[in-house]
């Protein structure tokens, strides 16, 4: 048998991988609890919600324009994980990982707390108008 004289070529590169679907919802839905954290830690020590956007997009060393984009449509690539992860002491990796809710956050406790001072402070008729209200504002969000 005689093999081909025509040289070999080496194969161009295959293109990166996309980023799958999943990982991009993933990784937007743990940025935005990593935004949610940062504006609650930054609230409770006293810093009024303007300008909380800019001061996150500071932290994790993008324009405010990127993490306006980011918290949209931007796709985060594996780089700009990698520097968010940094950016707010996470691990490699930990934007790419689901995470269960860690308990209530400090908001959702203080609403809570106000939700059962309003229930013990008032008679049944008042508890009634409460959870219509309740019930009316969840039925309006689905």
């Amino acid at each position: 048998m005689r093999q081909s004289a025509v040289p070999s070529r080496p194969l161009p590169a295959p293109p990166p991988p996309a980023v799958p679907e999943n990982t991009t919802l993933l990784r937007r839905q743990n940025v935005l609890t990593l935004f949610q954290r940062f504006a609650e830690e930054q609230m409770r020590h006293g810093s009024g919600p303007k300008g909380l956007e800019q001061l996150f997009a500071q932290t994790l060393q993008v324009s405010p324009s990127m993490w306006s984009q980011i918290k949209s449509s931007r796709p985060i690539g594996d780089k700009l994980a990698r520097q968010i992860e940094a950016a707010c002491a996470r691990p490699a990796g930990w934007l790419d990982e689901a995470h269960e809710p860690q308990g209530l956050t400090p908001s959702e406790l203080q609403f809570l707390q106000l939700a059962l001072a309003a229930w013990r402070a008032t008679n049944a008729d008042g508890r009634r108008q409460l959870r219509q209200q309740m019930k009316d504002i969840a039925a309006d969000e689905a």
